[in-house]
């Protein structure tokens, strides 16, 4: 982690995204009742595929090095290192699928349907940093909807068809990405699409977000611009 930026701003501003979601949630929550069935020990989002945003995964690393000792960083990564090579795995065969032309949603519903065991769930299958979980994780209980089409927990009693309250995720990433945006600005990163970089959380976990990595112009290669 690049020690000299002011993380907080940016950080406040992400949080006060993640207020908004929490109170969707209880919102969703209060509606339906028995429906939504998340409880302690309930680990079925936390073996679910999905990718951060950037101000998403430096956030992770971020609280990662700063709550967590270094022996429990250390047997994290571990896990880290396995999730994140079946990830690519799973990734990379997706991407051949497409090459040869097989149907996107159908590519898209597979992966959907892989399992790969978050690096920070442990043994008593409870999230190591759940305070700061990823949003993603926050709202999976619960309906959503990305490009149109519908998704909820398989554990829950939210039905196909059904008529519920859902939370829009195209416009939550959005705004995740615009935050993205401005984080490489303040930055002042040469990576200019570096905003457009989506991770799942072992590799956020496993980068190292120093200058190089972000991109940060160094004394004398701002003296020759």
């Amino acid at each position: 982690m690049h020690s000299e930026i002011d993380y907080s701003p940016i950080f406040k501003k992400y949080e006060k995204i993640v207020d908004l979601v929490d109170s969707a949630f209880e919102r969703v929550k209060n509606q339906n009742g028995d429906l939504v069935r998340c409880n302690s020990g309930c680990s079925d989002c936390c073996h679910a595929l999905f990718d951060l945003t950037l101000v998403e995964a430096i956030y992770i690393n971020y609280r990662f090095l700063e709550l967590l000792e270094a022996s429990k960083r250390e047997e994290i990564m571990e896990r880290a290192n396995n999730a994140d090579r079946k990830i690519y795995k799973i990734k990379r065969q997706a991407h051949k699928a497409l090459e040869k032309g097989e149907n996107e949603v159908k590519i898209l519903s597979d992966i959907g349907a892989e399992r790969v065991r978050c690096p920070l769930l442990n043994e008593e299958e409870l999230c190591e940093l759940y305070e700061y979980r990823p949003i993603t994780c926050r709202v999976y209980g619960i309906p959503t909807s990305i490009q149109g089409m519908s998704h909820t927990c398989g554990k829950s009693g939210f039905v196909e068809g059904g008529k519920y309250s859902t939370i829009s995720m195209d416009k939550l990433y959005q705004n995740l990405y615009e935050l993205s945006e401005e984080f490489v600005a303040i930055i002042q990163s040469k990576h200019l699409k570096m905003a457009d970089i989506l991770v799942p959380v072992s590799m956020a976990l496993i980068t190292d977000y120093d200058d190089e990595y972000l991109g940060i112009k160094k004394e004398e290669e701002k003296g020759r611009e």
